[in-house]
């Protein structure tokens, strides 16, 4: 049986880059094909490898890091049950609107995942069933984990009500 790296290199030639770390498995699909690939990459690791769980969704904000050429990533982190092997699939995007496909197709539990990833850094799930904030209010406009959004706010708190601990 041909490991999961192999068999997307069969599926996939040319379309992500592949490195190992102290047993972790990683695939880097770049920006200019992460929209169009990315699904297909990820049903393939589903059906076809055997990924069966998805861990955890996370959102990374490159800005200001050194040699970076993408300004985010999605990192999904990926476990076959059955071998008990484990591979992460980072996706990059990019400005002024970055997107990617959903994969709540795939994993269920992708669905408040990749709400709390577009709450926080403002990445689109195209096809997600609904993407909406989970985290921040509705009426908020930023996403408080971009690097250059500002670490004591925009002075947003005004706008909203004061709840005291008898209305929560």
């Amino acid at each position: 049986m041909p490991s999961a790296l192999e068999t997307l290199a069969t599926k996939f030639p040319g379309a992500y880059t592949t490195s190992v770390f102290r047993d972790n498995q990683r695939v880097v699909v770049p920006s200019d094909k992460a929209p169009a690939v990315l699904f297909d990459l990820l049903k393939c690791l589903k059906d076809v490898c055997g990924f069966d769980m998805l861990c955890d969704v996370a959102g990374v904000d490159y800005l200001n890091y050194p040699n970076a050429t993408d300004r985010y990533a999605v990192v999904y982190a990926l476990t076959n049950t059955t071998s008990g092997e484990r591979l992460f699939v980072k996706a990059l995007a990019n400005d002024p609107d970055p997107a990617l496909p959903s994969v709540v197709a795939f994993w269920q539990g992708a669905d408040w995942m990749e709400r709390e990833v577009f709450d926080m850094f403002g990445i689109v799930f195209t096809g997600h069933p609904d993407l909406r904030r989970i985290l921040m209010p509705t009426e908020f406009a930023a996403h408080p984990l971009r690097k250059d959004y500002p670490l004591r706010g925009r002075g947003e708190r005004h706008n909203f009500p004061t709840i005291t601990r008898s209305e929560s």
